[in-house]
């Protein structure tokens, strides 16, 4: 039998009406709440931003300097991670399972760097994304490619799926030779990737009238890394972004082809959710450079 209560022994609080949390994330607080469970773990939750390591090169490009052994160079590099961005093939073979953080499944795939890579398919299905425990799927668009069209449907595809599972998508504004990476351009890419489904897109920064890229996308913006360049020149790049709307960053070869991938990270941590600037960033980046590595005894 149940045991007799009464009211007066419970508490109700009810002089404290029931407050629910704001989620932090740009254009998604109409969405499910698998959807934004996930995006926490891509954005940290405190500071809505992301430090995205993205490995993924490999698809296209192979052994990638700097990812030639995952296991060696980026591993040690998880713990400084809000979320990786890499294939399935990497997930399973390398990275443990005890990483805690957001993966981000490259989805589409098809050419190497010896072809066309515009001529892009979907390479992953919604159900090995599930097994895989991603919180979000990400798909390169061609706006403006000669295989425009294709990409753009490889998009909707993957954000119709994604979405029936509460799974985030990621679209990748890439930009080819012909193409002219300034504002205007990016405006248009971002707003086309928003519009059709993406829940966040990965663009490049420009200096003048990024402000306006990231205003005029309703879904939150990560900038990529692109090539490698001078250290403080990528804590800078990250750092104006931020500054402008840029809800984080997605690097990679600035990150595992620094002098010192692990410095080179936590210093961009330093500037994505704690706002350092870039030369302080870059002070303790030297900081670490110049701190002698400790050996280990022989026995």
């Amino acid at each position: 039998m149940p045991e007799q209560e009464t009211v007066a022994e419970k508490n109700f609080y009810l002089d404290r009406p029931q407050k629910n949390q704001v989620f932090p994330i740009k254009g998604c607080h109409n969405t499910d709440w698998g959807l934004k469970n996930r995006l926490s773990r891509i954005f940290h939750p405190r500071t809505g931003r992301s430090l995205m390591l993205a490995i993924d090169h490999g698809y296209f490009q192979g052994p990638t300097t700097g990812l030639e052994r995952v296991d060696v160079t980026i591993v040690p590099l998880l713990k400084s991670a809000d979320s990786l961005m890499l294939t399935r093939g990497i997930l399973r073979s390398v990275i443990p399972p005890t990483y805690r953080g957001g993966i981000v499944l490259r989805a589409s795939g098809g050419p190497s760097i010896l072809k066309e890579l515009s001529n892009e398919h979907l390479a992953l299905d919604i159900e090995e994304a599930l097994r895989l425990n991603a919180a979000a799927v990400a798909v390169q668009v061609f706006i403006g490619g000669e295989y425009e069209t294709q990409t753009v449907n490889n998009l909707t595809r993957l954000a119709d799926m994604a979405c029936r599972y509460g799974v985030a998508t990621l679209a990748v504004t890439a930009v080819g030779r012909e193409l002219t990476r300034d504002a205007k351009y990016l405006r248009l890419a971002c707003r086309i990737c928003a519009e059709l489904g993406a829940t966040l897109v990965k663009t490049y920064y420009v200096a003048d009238d990024f402000e306006t890229v990231t205003a005029s996308c309703p879904v939150p913006i990560v900038i990529a890394g692109g090539k490698k360049v001078p250290e403080l020149d990528a804590l800078t790049m990250a750092y104006r972004g931020l500054q402008e709307g840029a809800a984080g960053v997605d690097m990679g070869r600035n990150i595992f082809q620094a002098a010192s991938p692990s410095a080179m990270i936590q210093a961009l941590r330093l500037v994505v959710q704690k706002n350092f600037k870039p030369q302080q960033a870059y002070q303790f980046y030297q900081e670490r450079l110049r701190k002698p590595r400790k050996r280990r005894s022989k026995r």
